[in-house]
């Protein structure tokens, strides 16, 4: 950071693990907030995928946008104060005048943006995945438990929804009987413009890096490379080093349902079963992958092993998912399906119009809360609501907190880490590394360089 050294920076952030925090200008997250105070938000990264957070903080009430961050200089518009840097733009306002930031970064410079706010305790709500890597999303799994005070969320729409609580409800009322197998998957990647690039070779040619971008800052922790025009802005998704491929961009969407619905925290393995490669560096054309999780659950109802299975790429030839576009749940009972965002529930042969009946007649009890209005649809307006004290009887914090939402992201990089090697990998949870190719922890934690070696440092799971 420009001017808080490490050593001060790290008292900070000790400070905000025990609770001493910078009084905010008015009392966050409890209720009973004044409707004429207003949050002072952050923008990381103010372009893309940016107007999401911004058109669903509109369903959480009025806040203030004091600050944009980004590396592009033609998206640094407004009133607001304006930086290329996020660790400066930290360092010059902290806490004081931050009560949280939207980090709408590529994926991988997700975990600094982040853990340097939950640090500094402003609150946090970070686009999906969580975080480029599986230690990662371990550590911020961490961060969450240290800093309990910091309000997390990440940007799922579909765990905002409806449907996502109802389903869990079916499985939970017994309806479906033991779920043994999921199917899940997409289309894409779709090779067109505006967000996916294939390249005909790798490395990317030179070119010449725009007056306007800064480069060093857009690359943060990776390796540096040279600049090309197909990495910014939207394409970096087609490259292993900056996005997540597919599984990045749309399990945190699909497979929210099944991993919060049965619970799939903690898989033994995972392999990729089927794939077309790319260039070395590049997403592949499709691929499936197959997660295993063991028994789980309270002894005498416990739930049955379950074999999650991802396909994607159809579209550029492979084999379609028996999914479609969502997810397939093959229960002992009953075989249901959830949409790509984890919504609108059905159950093979049963029309929508009797399933919902059952709910009204109380036979599918309603047990998980429910959001209300515009807030709906929208994790930052829900995130929002959560700074001001505003979520309903029940809820005591974002639904896709990083409590949960670290967990699922880290279901995702493991399919995304077997997609990338190929082959089996098998997974100790507990310890968050690979134990049957121990040179993958090498990714499980990928290098560092640049400078950015020590954020997360001393939370990390090892």
């Amino acid at each position: 950071m420009a001017k808080l050294k490490r050593r001060e920076f790290l008292g900070v952030a000790s400070a905000a693990g025990a609770s001493t925090f910078i009084a905010p200008r008015f009392n966050i997250g409890v209720a009973g907030e004044s409707p004429n105070e207003k949050p002072n938000i952050a923008m990381v990264g103010n372009g893309g995928i940016a107007g999401m957070a911004y058109g669903g903080l509109k369903g959480g009430g009025e806040y203030n946008t004091v600050a944009v961050c980004d590396v592009d200089q033609g998206r640094l518009k407004g009133n607001a104060k304006k930086f290329t840097d996020f660790r400066k733009m930290y360092d010059k306002l902290g806490k004081k005048e931050i009560d949280g930031v939207c980090v709408n970064t590529p994926d991988h410079n997700h975990f600094a943006a982040t853990i340097i706010a939950m640090q500094l305790g402003i609150h946090v709500c970070t686009q999906k995945p969580l975080t480029h890597n599986l230690w990662q999303a371990r550590t911020l799994y961490n961060a969450a438990k240290k800093y309990p005070k910091v309000i997390t969320n990440m940007g799922n729409q579909g765990h905002t929804r409806e449907g996502i609580r109802f389903m869990r409800e079916i499985y939970e009322a017994g309806m479906l009987g033991q779920v043994t197998k999921v199917h899940s998957g997409f289309s894409g990647p779709n090779w067109k413009p505006p967000y996916f690039f294939k390249p005909k070779q790798m490395p990317l040619p030179k070119q010449e890096i725009p007056d306007y971008l800064d480069w060093k800052q857009w690359i943060g922790p990776a390796k540096m490379v040279d600049y090309h025009k197909a990495y910014h802005p939207l394409k970096w998704r087609s490259f292993w080093n900056y996005g997540t491929g597919m599984l990045g961009d749309w399990f945190c969407h699909i497979g929210d349902g099944p991993v919060w619905g049965l619970e799939l925290y903690d898989p033994v393995s995972v392999e990729r079963t089927n794939c077309k490669e790319n260039l070395k560096g590049v997403i592949p054309d499709y691929a499936t992958v197959q997660w295993e999780f063991p028994k789980r659950g309270e002894k005498g109802k416990e739930k049955a092993p379950c074999t999650l299975i991802w396909t994607d790429g159809w579209k550029n030839g492979g084999p379609k998912a028996k999914s479609g576009q969502g997810s397939l749940w093959i229960g002992d009972k009953a075989t249901s399906r959830l949409n790509e965002r984890s919504d609108d529930p059905r159950i093979e042969g049963m029309s929508k119009r009797d399933l919902y009946q059952m709910k009204k007649d109380g036979k599918i009890p309603q047990k998980y809360p429910r959001l209300p209005g515009r807030c709906n649809d929208k994790p930052h307006g829900e995130w929002l609501k959560a700074l001001k004290g505003q979520l309903p009887e029940g809820m005591d914090k974002p639904g896709s907190s990083f409590e949960y939402s670290a967990k699922l992201s880290e279901i995702c990089l493991l399919g995304v880490l077997a997609q990338r090697v190929g082959g089996k990998i098998e997974w100790d949870a507990e310890k968050c590394k690979v134990t049957n190719r121990p040179e993958l922890n090498e990714l499980v934690k990928e290098p560092v360089q640049n400078g950015w070696e020590d954020y997360g440092k001393e939370i990390g799971p090892w």
